[in-house]
């Protein structure tokens, strides 16, 4: 990974570029700007960016589950499509995971559209780098949508040794 790129967790001024960045970035879903704003603020401590230049090239989100607190949910993980390729993805996720803000997490969770084939490799890279226990289930069926919007699976992971931080 280029050394000049900073793994910082994002601020109230990151949101509109975290919203282009995933505007820019299919198949994954567009929030709103909204939601970005609040995962800049309410949420910035489990969320991270990646910056190359003060640009936003990298961003990952998510939160710990509110009704198990053993549980993280991965919500996005995105890379600037010049920036792919380089792993960054996958060290921002393993940046994470080594806050003190994380340190009691048992489980991680993610939901991947089938057609996703990047998120997926990212994930199954994790997992078996950290040797995690890995189940696939379905989340939601396209009839659960609206739009045309595809299955969405759930990717439970357990590390094999019960500690996260650090790895």
């Amino acid at each position: 990974m280029n050394e000049d790129i900073q793994l910082v967790n994002p601020t109230k001024g990151d949101a509109k570029s975290i919203y282009n960045l995933i505007k820019n970035s299919k198949p994954l879903d567009l929030n709103s700007q909204y939601l970005y704003l609040l995962q800049t603020t309410y949420f910035s401590d489990t969320c991270l960016i990646a910056k190359h230049n003060y640009k936003v090239i990298g961003f990952v989100s998510g939160f710990i589950h509110p009704k198990d607190e053993n549980i993280f949910f991965v919500w996005q993980v995105a890379v600037d499509s010049s920036y792919r390729g380089q792993n960054i993805a996958f060290k921002m996720l393993k940046e994470l995971f080594s806050k003190d803000t994380l340190s009691n997490i048992k489980y991680i969770h993610t939901t991947i559209s089938p057609s996703n084939i990047a998120s997926q490799k990212v994930f199954e890279k994790f997992a078996n780098e950290f040797e995690f226990d890995k189940e696939i289930s379905i989340f939601a069926t396209k009839e659960d949508f609206d739009d045309a919007h595809e299955d969405e699976l759930l990717y439970m992971m357990k590390p094999k040794v019960n500690i996260i931080k650090g790895l």
